[in-house]
């Protein structure tokens, strides 16, 4: 485990965009089970791939018109517990971080592994996840209506 002073710029870049910090496994079934809701879950990272394409993609992705209505994040190597529990939701996927799961009603709908994101621009990720908000996400104006 890495010294927490040296995470917590890392942490910020996704909670100053709206996340919530899942840190126990009773955080992560509170947000996870929500049911007729998107859920997008980042399990976030030390490595480079987190901090020069996933984060920057999530960032990017949630300037389109649709997205999930509850943003939320693991740090994995860190927040253990909480990793471990977000992870038994992702039925069908090997632990991987960073990843970037979009959950409707409690199950995974979309899913980029690590291999989805290295090597890969954030620009072509975000564009992987606007697609996806696209088909599972209800446009923010929509939901206003409501």
């Amino acid at each position: 485990m890495y010294p927490e002073e040296l995470l917590v710029g890392m942490r910020q870049e996704l909670t100053n965009i709206g996340f919530r910090e899942l840190r126990t496994a009773k955080d992560v079934d509170t947000t996870l089970q929500q049911k007729e809701r998107t859920v997008l879950v980042v399990v976030n990272s030390i490595c480079g791939c987190a901090a020069g394409r996933a984060r920057p993609a999530d960032a990017m992705g949630l300037t389109h018109q649709a997205r999930p209505e509850i943003l939320a994040t693991v740090f994995a190597g860190q927040d253990r517990e909480a990793t471990e529990q977000a992870r038994s939701y992702f039925t069908g996927y090997a632990p991987s971080s960073p990843c970037i799961a979009l959950l409707r009603d409690g199950k995974v709908a979309f899913m980029l592994e690590r291999s989805a994101i290295e090597g890969r621009d954030p620009q072509a990720i975000a564009a992987d996840l606007t697609r996806a908000f696209d088909r599972f996400c209800t446009p923010v104006a929509a939901r206003a209506n409501q």
